[in-house]
């Protein structure tokens, strides 16, 4: 079942189209053919920064998170093949230095919501019965809705959509790369570090199956996430 057609889904995302169209024709008369991919960078940025409240949230608790890390490490250590006993130490570990051990999930939880609406106006090409004309827009003359993926199998990838694509991908590599070298996370317990090294260039590799129009808003959530976090762990450590 595509949750995408139940009413009010349906009519949050014809809204949300409508007001990037909108938005579309006031930026023409500026910045011309860039108008729908600027469209898109300009709402994506708004709704990153109207949910800076639950990313304020995320960072205090991935902060509390880090600071209790080594004394988890210990008890998993100390009673390892125990798992109740696991269990009951970290529990009670959370409830001394009032951490809720769910803390990180709940802004997530805020966020999923408004950001998959958003991304889902960027990857369906009918929205409310009605083809999405968001995706008729172009960047550098490739329509909005191509993919890499479909433009290579369908034989109709040219030299501009090659570039287009490509240069978004390997945009969005590299924020990842950046993103892995300032925020090195050390991996659980039985996970590689090449496959945790792996999940920053995820996104670029979803890039090549989305619309250009995803790509741009990968690109830029990525590219305000980056910064994001580089303030907020300047003012939160």
């Amino acid at each position: 079942m595509d949750i995408t057609t139940l009413p009010v889904i349906s009519i949050l995302l014809d809204l949300t189209s409508r007001g990037l169209l909108a938005l579309t024709s006031l930026l023409t008369p500026w910045t011309g053919a860039f108008a729908g991919a600027l469209a898109i960078v300009l709402v994506t940025l708004v709704v990153r920064a109207a949910l800076i409240p639950a990313g304020i949230a995320q960072a205090k608790a991935d902060q509390a998170r880090m600071r209790l890390a080594p004394r988890l490490r210990e008890i998993q250590t100390r009673y390892r093949g125990n798992r109740e006993r696991v269990q009951r130490e970290t529990m009670a570990l959370y409830r001394s230095e009032n951490v809720s051990p769910f803390a990180s999930c709940l802004p997530i939880l805020i966020q999923a919501p408004i950001v998959g609406l958003l991304y889902s106006v960027f990857i369906h090409t009918s929205i409310a019965g009605h083809a999405n004309e968001l995706l008729s827009q172009t960047l550098l003359g490739v329509p909005l809705g191509t993919s890499l993926l479909h433009a290579v199998t369908t034989g109709t990838a040219d030299v501009v959509t090659w570039l287009v694509i490509g240069c978004l991908v390997l945009a969005i590599a590299a924020v990842g790369e950046i993103t892995r070298r300032a925020f090195r996370v050390e991996p659980a317990e039985g996970v590689p570090v090449a496959a945790l090294g792996a999940l920053q260039f995820a996104t670029a590799v979803v890039a090549v199956f989305v619309p250009v129009a995803a790509g741009v808003y990968l690109l830029t959530t990525v590219t305000w996430t980056l910064g994001q976090r580089v303030v907020l762990r300047r003012v939160y450590g």
